[in-house]
């Protein structure tokens, strides 16, 4: 039963990775697509897999420790597909090893995010995990392109690595907003009002922490921040009677 649903979770998983990358590859052969749009896109694609670990599976320990063997398996196989030209091209990686560091990286924060707030916290919990990750999916799209895009004001701090400015910040913290409205108000039986109040409370975790964290790491640290907030201000709204 365990094997049977694994297998099932995970061929709809990579059927849903290789449609997305095949459909990208094919519009990238006819249509010039900027390399940080399809980098974005892979990102996005990322994001929305989360649907598929929370409900291509019955329970949660089989989609953690599925997500957790995907991980395993990545690093290696990506390691391989770097050696093919059409891997570099497709990607053009701003950094060696950036695309298998970030989906490994993604996909081991999937695992904690699943075995917490579906497995411990329970099945109604569930919209904790989307909130945060669709937050990070979103926002940080959003702070890329914008700040690649539009972005004049630079932040100039020793602890900000790269580049980045207050534009894409705002970017993300908005999208964040977004993202963790939609969320509460599709999953939970929260007013809308609360629902507006616990997103505006909790962005600007996203916001900073993106803006802070070093190495391409916001990968991990945005949605377990996201969470951790969201969980956290639920609560003192749930003691307030809201």
């Amino acid at each position: 039963m365990f094997i049977k649903e694994a297998l099932q979770g995970l061929g709809i998983l990579i059927g849903y990775l290789v449609s997305v990358v095949g459909s990208l590859l094919l519009v990238r052969r006819f249509v010039g697509i900027p390399s940080e749009v399809t980098r974005k896109t892979l990102h996005m694609t990322i994001a929305f897999s989360v649907f598929v670990w929370l409900y291509a599976f019955r329970t949660w320990y089989v989609s953690a420790i599925s997500a957790a063997a995907l991980t395993a398996l990545l690093y290696p196989l990506l390691s391989l597909a770097e050696r093919l030209p059409i891997y570099r091209r497709f990607l053009a990686e701003r950094r060696g090893g950036e695309v298998k560091k970030s989906m490994v990286s993604a996909f081991s924060m999937m695992v904690v995010l699943i075995a917490v707030y579906w497995g411990y916290f329970g099945e109604g919990s569930k919209y904790v995990i989307v909130a945060a990750i669709m937050a990070w999916g979103f926002g940080d799209a959003a702070a890329a392109l914008v700040g690649m895009n539009y972005g004049r004001h630079f932040v100039k701090n020793r602890f900000v690595e790269g580049k980045k400015t207050l534009e894409g910040a705002a970017s993300m913290y908005a999208m964040s907003v977004l993202a963790i409205f939609l969320t509460t108000f599709l999953y939970t039986k929260k007013p809308w009002f609360v629902c507006l109040i616990l997103a505006l409370l909790t962005a600007p975790y996203s916001a900073l922490v993106e803006l802070f964290t070093k190495r391409g790491m916001d990968t991990i640290t945005v949605p377990l921040a996201v969470a951790t907030a969201v969980s956290v201000f639920t609560m003192i709204l749930d003691r307030l009677g809201m």
